[in-house]
């Protein structure tokens, strides 16, 4: 069974939170969540046994209305959060990964994967790390990927780690959801096509980032980020409006207990506007789409120390709530 984050006093900031949960045995279906743990089921609300929160995105404009006047019914009938089962609080058609977004987590990167023969002091391998990044930011040039919606897995699902996966690793993020179709959006505008923000753990197989065989063509994202699960997202989605500023979060990843991730988005190079605007000048963002935006130090690289069977992370953004997601190995699930 999914192992489940210990109960708190308010699930997330803000009057309410979308989710998509399950009763035993019975289809997943939308939810409005109250940050005291009460859950009202969407379908009934909207009149439609069919709908999904991905739905309610593509009309969040007058969704968002509905949803603030149903959060404020002391007359809706609830349930309690415990009843259910929470998935991924949203299937997206794409996913926009964002790389070496955080300065230190970069710097960290560029003197653990040093290339054979390079024997000069861990010093000057930092340093040359910070200039780079420091000559992105003026560039104004932010690294965006692709990653796939099959890897995405609920926030308290236990996560396989393939048999092939010599180095697994965590990747702590922020996550914006998209919530109005973006094509060349300008960064002063680009928050405003934004529905909200939930969780996402961005695993990495760190011995197939790089193709050895050939090396000209960079990096394998497809073998080393998306295996089936290896992109926990949720629990929640938090309306936009609900967090201040999401340019001061608080993102912590705990490996069995012990901190081993705990950083602000204030160290991101790139801010998330300028990441949804990047990522729209190539791509047309679509309601239900996530821009994952990187992850700061402290992941198993830096510490010397990879998922392994029985692994439990438990991962936190400041307004956001948390998930908890076990690790199982292949040959022993």
């Amino acid at each position: 069974m999914p192992v489940k984050p210990e109960p708190s006093s308010a699930l997330f900031a803000g009057p309410f939170a979308l989710g998509t949960l399950s009763a035993p045995d019975g289809p997943a279906f939308p939810a409005l969540v109250t940050p005291d743990g009460q859950v009202l089921d969407l379908r009934a609300a909207f009149g439609d046994e069919r709908l999904t929160v991905r739905d309610l995105l593509e009309r969040w404009d007058t969704a968002l209305e509905r949803l603030r006047a149903l959060a404020g019914d002391g007359d809706a009938v609830r349930r309690p959060l415990a009843e259910f089962r929470v998935h991924a609080p949203v299937e997206p058609r794409q996913v926009f990964q964002s790389g070496a977004n955080y300065r230190q987590h970069v710097i960290d990167l560029h003197v653990a994967h040093r290339a054979p023969g390079d024997e000069r002091p861990e010093a000057e391998r930092r340093a040359e790390a910070a200039e780079l990044m420091d000559r992105r930011a003026a560039e104004d040039l932010p690294y965006v990927f692709i990653g796939l919606p099959s890897a995405v897995t609920g926030p308290y699902d236990d996560v396989t780690l393939p048999a092939w996966a010599e180095k697994p690793d965590w990747e702590l993020e922020l996550a914006a959801v998209i919530g109005r179709p973006a094509y060349r959006v300008p960064v002063e505008e680009a928050l405003s096509y934004v529905a909200g923000y939930t969780i996402a753990n961005d695993l990495t197989d760190r011995a197939t980032v790089f193709r050895r065989d050939m090396p000209q063509i960079g990096t394998d994202w497809l073998r080393s980020k998306n295996a089936p699960g290896f992109t926990p997202l949720g629990p929640w989605i938090v309306p936009a409006g609900s967090l201040a500023d999401p340019g001061d979060l608080r993102l912590v990843l705990k490996l069995n207990g012990e901190t081993m991730q705990d950083e602000s988005t204030k160290d991101m190079i790139f801010s998330l506007a300028r990441m949804v605007s990047y990522a729209s000048q190539s791509a047309r963002l679509l309601p239900g789409d996530l821009v994952l935006t990187g992850s700061p130090a402290g992941n198993g690289m830096h510490w010397g120390r990879l998922l392994r069977d029985g692994d439990v992370m438990d991962a936190s953004i400041t307004g956001l709530g948390s998930q908890r997601t076990r690790c199982v190995a292949q040959d022993a699930s």
